[in-house]
C-alpha cells in the first residue's frame, strides 16, 4: 500500500467534509423558522399559499436534515480516526459541547418527525407549536458545535497535571470560553442569512422565468425578508468579532490584515499578498483604515502587531496568511454586496410596500444564495486557517494531533466518493419532489413522509413549484 505523509491528507479530508456539511447547517437552523412564519400566516389569515409553502418547506427541510445527520456522523468519526492524539489528550473537555449538541440533535429530530406527521393529525395551532422546538434545538445545536470550535481558539475549563494530562474539567468553563459568545452569535446569524438567501434565490430564479403568482412571491418574500433583516445585524456582530480577534488573537489578526511589521497607521489592504521577502505586494491600500477599524477610539494611532512580533512557528505560514487574507477579503466583499442588496430591498418596502420589480434585482437575488454560501465558507477559512499551526491554541499543534496512519489517503478517497454520491442523490431527490409537486398541481399535501405529494384533496393553490428547485 502506498505510504504518504498523513498530515496533509487528514487536513484535506477534514476541510472537505466540513465545507460540505456547513452548507447544510443554515438550512437545518433557519428553514424551520421560515416554515413556521409561513405556517403562522396560513393559520392566522387562512392563507392557502402560505399553507402550501409551509408544508413543502417542511418536507424539503426534512431531506436536508437527514443528509446533514449523515455528514455530521462522518465528521464525528473523523475526529477519532484522523486526530487520535488530539482526542486522546483533550477529548474530555472537547467532547462536552458535542454531548450537548447530541441532545439538541435528537430533540430536533423528534420534533421534525412530529411536525411533518402532524400536518393532518393535529389541530392547526397545536401543530404550529410542535415546530417551535425545532427552531430552538437548531439554534442550540449550532451554538454547541461553535462552542467546541471556539474552545479550540480559546481553550479553558480544564486542568493539566505535571505529565500534561487533563485531570479536571469544568463543563461551564469549556462551553462558555472567551471566544464562544461572539463566535456563536456570528454563526447563528449567518445561518439565518445564508438560509434566507438560499431559499429566496430559488424563488427569484423561478420569478425570472415568469412565475410571478402569489405563491412564488410569498416564497421569495418570506426568506429574503429574514435574510435582509439579519444581514446588517451580521455586519455589526462581525465587526465586534474582528475587534475581539485584534485584542485576543493578534497572530490571526496580523494574517487577516496582512501586517508584516508592528506599527501604527496601518493601511487596509484589499487583496494583495505577502511575497517571499514577507512584504505586501499588489492590492489596493487604504491608508490608516486597518488601525482605525481595530480601535476607532485611537484612530490611526492604533498599534497593530505585525507578523514580526511572533515566532514563525507560532503563527500561520506565509502561504497560510495569504489564504486567510484572501478569504477575509472575499467574506467582507460579498457580505457588503449582500448588505447593499438588502438595503435595496428594504428601501423598496419602505417607500413602495413591495419588493423591487426590476430584472436586475431578481438576477442578483437569484445568485444571492450562492454568494452567501461562499461568504460563509470564506469565514470558516479565516477561522480555521488563521488558527494555524494550533489545533488547540497554545497547547497542541496540528502536526502533534494527527494520525500516524500512512494509508489515510484511502479514507479521503472513500469519503470523497461517499459525499459525491450523497450530494448527487440529494439533488435528485429534491428535483424529484419538485417535479411531483408540479405534476400534482396546487393541492395541499396529505402525506407523512418527505417524498412528494399524493392525490389527497386539499385547499386549492398555485399549480407550480419554483422552477429553480427543479432546474438546479
Amino acid at each position: 500500500m502506498l505510504a504518504v505523509n498523513p498530515l496533509p491528507w487528514a487536513r484535506s479530508q477534514m476541510a472537505f467534509t466540513l465545507a460540505f456539511h456547513i452548507v447544510l447547517v443554515p438550512l437545518g437552523v433557519a428553514w424551520a423558522a421560515m416554515a413556521l412564519i409561513a405556517n403562522y400566516k396560513a393559520v392566522k389569515h387562512d392563507d392557502p399559499d402560505a399553507l402550501l409553502l409551509a408544508q413543502r418547506w417542511s418536507k424539503y427541510m426534512a431531506v436536508t436534515f437527514a443528509v446533514g445527520a449523515v455528514t455530521g456522523t462522518v465528521l464525528s468519526f473523523e475526529f477519532g480516526l484522523l486526530w487520535p492524539r488530539f482526542m486522546g489528550k483533550f477529548g474530555a473537555p472537547f467532547g462536552i459541547p458535542f454531548a450537548l449538541e447530541g441532545l439538541f440533535f435528537f430533540t430536533e429530530a423528534i420534533f421534525v418527525a412530529i411536525y411533518i406527521y402532524g400536518w393532518r393529525r393535529l389541530k392547526p395551532w397545536p401543530h404550529f407549536w410542535t415546530g417551535v422546538p425545532i427552531v430552538v434545538a437548531g439554534i442550540g445545536g449550532s451554538v454547541s458545535v461553535v462552542a467546541a470550535n471556539a474552545w479550540m481558539n480559546e481553550p479553558s475549563g480544564f486542568t493539566l497535571n505535571s505529565a500534561g494530562k487533563v485531570v479536571k474539567v469544568d463543563p461551564i468553563g469549556v462551553i462558555f470560553n472567551k471566544a464562544m459568545p461572539l463566535q456563536a452569535a456570528h454563526m447563528v446569524v449567518a445561518a439565518y442569512l445564508v438560509g434566507g438567501f438560499l431559499v429566496a434565490s430559488v424563488y427569484a430564479f423561478g420569478m425570472l422565468r415568469g412565475r410571478r403568482d402569489r405563491y412564488h412571491r410569498l416564497g421569495f418574500i418570506i426568506p429574503f425578508t429574514v435574510a435582509a433583516i439579519v444581514t446588517p445585524i451580521q455586519m455589526g456582530v462581525g465587526d465586534a468579532l474582528a475587534g475581539w480577534v485584534y485584542r485576543n488573537e493578534p497572530q490571526k489578526f496580523a494574517a487577516i490584515e496582512l501586517v508584516p511589521k508592528t506599527g501604527d497607521d496601518i493601511p487596509e489592504t484589499l487583496f494583495g499578498h505577502l511575497d517571499s521577502n514577507n512584504q505586501v505586494v499588489g492590492g489596493i491600500k487604504i491608508p490608516g483604515l486597518a488601525s482605525i477599524l481595530s480601535d476607532p477610539a485611537d484612530g490611526t494611532s492604533t498599534v497593530v502587531q505585525g507578523r514580526n512580533a511572533f515566532p514563525a512557528d507560532d503563527q500561520p505560514t506565509r502561504s497560510e496568511a495569504n489564504v486567510v487574507h484572501l478569504a477575509w477579503d472575499v467574506m467582507v466583499g460579498l457580505a457588503s454586496l449582500l448588505f447593499l442588496l438588502s438595503v435595496w430591498y428594504g428601501l423598496s418596502w419602505l417607500f413602495r410596500r413591495d419588493y423591487p420589480r426590476t430584472k436586475w434585482f431578481l438576477r442578483i437575488a437569484s445568485i444571492s444564495g450562492i454568494l452567501a454560501v461562499v461568504t460563509m465558507e470564506a469565514g470558516w477559512v479565516v477561522t480555521e486557517v488563521g488558527r494555524q499551526p494550533w489545533v488547540v491554541r497554545n497547547y497542541m499543534r496540528v502536526g502533534d494531533a494527527t494520525t500516524g496512519n500512512t494509508g489515510v489517503w484511502i479514507t479521503f478517497l472513500l469519503v470523497l466518493a461517499l459525499y459525491t454520491g450523497l450530494g448527487v442523490t440529494t439533488i435528485l431527490v429534491l428535483r424529484g419532489m419538485s417535479r411531483r409537486y408540479r405534476e400534482a398541481g396546487g393541492e395541499a399535501d396529505d402525506i407523512d413522509v418527505p417524498y412528494g405529494p399524493n392525490d389527497g384533496a386539499g385547499p386549492a393553490g398555485p399549480a407550480s413549484e419554483p422552477a429553480g428547485v427543479g432546474a438546479r
